[in-house]
């Protein structure tokens, strides 16, 4: 593609999302936005979801509902005046859709978790993932538009690693509610004392593929790497991630973004790579303490097996 053109769809996509973060509070005219892209609707919707990632429909609602989850934790307007704001006309539609984002019902959302070790704390997530990066909150044009092709530069490397041994709590559900398993492990890899060896370090294994799986139904860990030998306490269970090649990539930000880099690499990285997903388990491996580092400031090194 030509630069200037590009330019032009880029102009055109960026009006787009401005005006879809700023009418989150009215139903959205597709085709006042194809129009202000002087584009058709048919081509509009190609050029903003190939850009994007997903349609600006789809869009529309997941901010929403992401600002549906904020006000869930942060005010005591009841469900249902939250569900109408969100663009719902009722409250069972909106716990249908608010339970097929998240994985549990609006107020099982507010329920407030059972806390852990300091060092596995995880706040709950109300970003959904997004190939684009653009979530809410957000001032409308503040943020860096993260365009899926060629706008976002991956560092990925391919290593090799050993097998590690890491000590487990499972999850099944979505992904994003792993960090209620990382409360227990916090509990009880502390009482045990697993966070004074030199290898300790924390680790979330992913065993399903979202796409495919239903989200109550995603299997995933919430672990830490233990030496050999070292006894497990009861609750814990012994996963082992095996040798092998590894495409790395390093996220920083917040952890709620983690789904916006696994579709990255999973969308954009693995297809142009020429490698194909291997046997072995992906991960996680958080590379800095949540309790004493700013969301900002989080660094976590993402693992995908390779053939």
């Amino acid at each position: 593609m030509k630069p200037e053109t590009r330019t032009f769809y880029q102009t055109a996509v960026d009006k787009a999302v401005v005006r879809i973060q700023s009418s989150l509070d009215e139903a959205l005219d597709l085709e006042m936005l194809a129009r202000t892209a002087a584009l058709s609707t048919f081509h509009f919707h190609r050029v903003f979801r190939g850009m994007v990632g997903e349609t600006p429909l789809d869009m529309h609602r997941r901010l929403r509902l992401e600002r549906a989850a904020r006000e869930l934790l942060e005010s005591g307007a009841a469900v249902t005046r939250i569900a109408f704001d969100a663009g719902y006309e009722t409250h069972e539609a909106f716990t249908r859709a608010f339970r097929k984002a998240y994985g549990v019902s609006p107020s099982a959302f507010r329920e407030v978790p059972v806390a852990g070790d300091a060092t596995c704390a995880r706040p709950r997530p109300t970003r959904l993932a997004s190939p684009s990066g653009i979530h809410f909150p957000s001032e409308p044009g503040a943020w860096p538009l993260l365009l899926t092709k060629g706008e976002f530069v991956m560092n990925v490397t391919i290593e090799t690693i050993d097998e590690l041994r890491v000590a487990t709590v499972p999850h099944v559900g979505p992904y994003a509610r792993i960090s209620e398993a990382f409360a227990r492990l916090g509990a009880l890899a502390g009482a045990a004392g697993l966070f004074r060896h030199p290898e300790a370090a924390m680790i979330a294994l992913y065993h399903d593929d979202p796409e495919t799986t239903p989200a109550a139904e995603l299997r995933s860990d919430a672990g830490i790497v233990v030496p050999s030998g070292v006894e497990l306490p009861e609750g814990l269970f012994e996963k082992k991630i095996p040798a092998g090649r590894y495409a790395r990539m390093v996220h920083e930000g917040p952890y709620d973004t983690l789904g916006d880099a696994w579709a990255r690499l999973m969308g954009q990285w693995l297809p142009e790579s020429g490698e194909r997903v291997g046997a072995g388990a992906s991960y996680e491996l958080y590379l800095n303490d949540p309790s004493t580092t700013a969301a900002a400031d989080l660094r976590t090194a993402i693992y995908l097996s390779l053939a």
